[in-house]
């Protein structure tokens, strides 16, 4: 069974930097790991170019909750996903807009506080302390769940006891994180989908899951 950095060198190796995550400025971020939730990037993308014009806090701000509604519809959800963009602009407006003033607090506070903030849940919330933060935190997901398990990995069953089980066996790296994550996605879409496509596959090799079916 590979180890989890080879893992990461045969993906880093086939798919190259992903430079993510894909957004123009830390707030676009911070806004699109809300919007993400339970749909897909491209539905994603269709509400960024909509809400660039107003894409800075102070500007969303002055959006009433029927346009911001109306501009994330794309997104699904969208009523629900307006108070969650409201929830985190009054959290970061404790701190004035400044991403500077964010990192004079510890990962630990700073998760913390986005986990209390309505609709943050921790993979939201981990999206952006390392994307955003810089914060040596690991994203996990869904795809992240699957393509281990098809290696053969007894994973952890919650996701704080996944993630950290990562961290741990994974050198303490904010650019390793945020490669492997975004590697693990663009895997999962590419080639390790529900139903894998196997032929090409960088992983196909030392997948145990292709080994036991064959």
């Amino acid at each position: 069974m590979d180890s989890y950095l080879e893992i990461y060198k045969k993906l880093y190796d086939y798919y190259g930097p992903q430079s993510w995550w894909p957004a123009n400025t830390v707030f676009e971020m911070m806004v699109g790991a809300i919007l993400v939730q339970n749909t897909s990037w491209t539905n994603v993308e269709k509400v960024i170019q909509q809400l660039r014009p107003y894409l800075t806090p102070e500007k969303l701000e002055q959006l009433s909750e029927v346009e911001l509604a109306q501009y994330i519809r794309p997104s699904g959800f969208f009523r629900i996903k307006e108070k969650r963009v409201r929830a985190l602009l009054a959290w970061y407006r404790r701190y004035d807009y400044d991403l500077d003033q964010l990192k004079t607090y510890d990962t630990e506070t700073l998760r913390n506080e986005l986990l209390s903030v309505h609709g943050i849940g921790p993979e939201t919330a981990d999206s952006i302390l390392l994307y955003a933060c810089h914060r040596p935190v690991f994203v996990v997901d869904a795809y992240t769940r699957r393509i281990l398990a098809r290696f053969g990995y007894d994973l952890p069953k919650s996701y704080d006891a996944f993630r950290e089980h990562l961290e741990k066996e994974l050198p303490n790296d904010v650019t390793l994180f945020n490669e492997f994550h975004a590697l693990f996605v663009e895997h999962a879409k590419r080639h390790c989908k529900v139903k894998p496509i196997c032929k090409g596959c960088p992983l196909e090799t030392s997948c145990a899951q292709r080994i036991k079916r064959e």
